[in-house]
């Protein structure tokens, strides 16, 4: 009996690691950027100022993670306040009857090293479909300022705009006004809960 009990306290501290950890996105420390063509000749970039939300994760078996993330829609900015104003209209976002975008995993998988695909739902203006992140890190932990523990990442997907409903464009001579694919880029850090 005195042996099993030294085995399992011995075994207690590597379990501990093994076990999924909560991180809640630090929004202070966290931009969600786009970009979309306009024209067919140039690219236009802008970010949502606030991304909260929660990342559950298991380094020794990324399977057992999960993510979820809310986009504030009301924080748009492309400094430009007429197209701004636009985005967030019924042509486009919504964001009087849609204010977040919203993101739930459905599946986590590793994707080399230091690398994860995070496949999920996405819901925008009221549509869900299937999306995936692309998903360097999450880094190694490092205390920050205040003792809190963090870590890093960087999450990429590209989207048709299309099939959310987001439809708005008119035809010029170019081609179209704004392009329907979507790159979404989101740099941020996380916080041990």
């Amino acid at each position: 009996m005195k042996r099993l009990a030294a085995v399992l306290a011995a075994a207690l501290p590597g379990l501990a690691l093994a076990e999924a950890t909560t991180w809640n996105i630090d929004t202070a420390h966290t931009q969600t950027g786009f970009s979309v063509r306009h024209l067919v000749i140039a690219t236009v970039k802008g970010d949502f100022g606030k991304t909260t939300g929660s990342v559950v994760y298991d380094e020794k078996d990324p399977s057992k993670s999960s993510v979820e993330a809310t986009i504030d829609v009301t924080t748009l900015s492309t400094r430009i306040a007429d197209r701004d104003a636009h985005l967030k209209s019924p042509d486009f976002l919504d964001a009087a009857k849609h204010p977040t975008i919203a993101f739930k995993s459905t599946k986590v998988e590793k994707a080399g090293d230091g690398k994860l695909r995070v496949a999920g739902n996405l819901t925008m203006r009221g549509v869900t479909k299937p999306a995936v992140l692309e998903v360097e890190g999450p880094t190694g932990e490092v205390k920050g300022a205040r003792g809190e523990i963090r870590r890093g990442f960087s999450a990429r997907t590209t989207v048709n705009r299309m099939d959310w409903g987001v439809a708005w464009s008119k035809a010029v001579e170019a081609g179209p006004v704004v392009g329907n694919e979507v790159k979404v880029e989101i740099e941020g850090e996380l916080v041990k809960k």
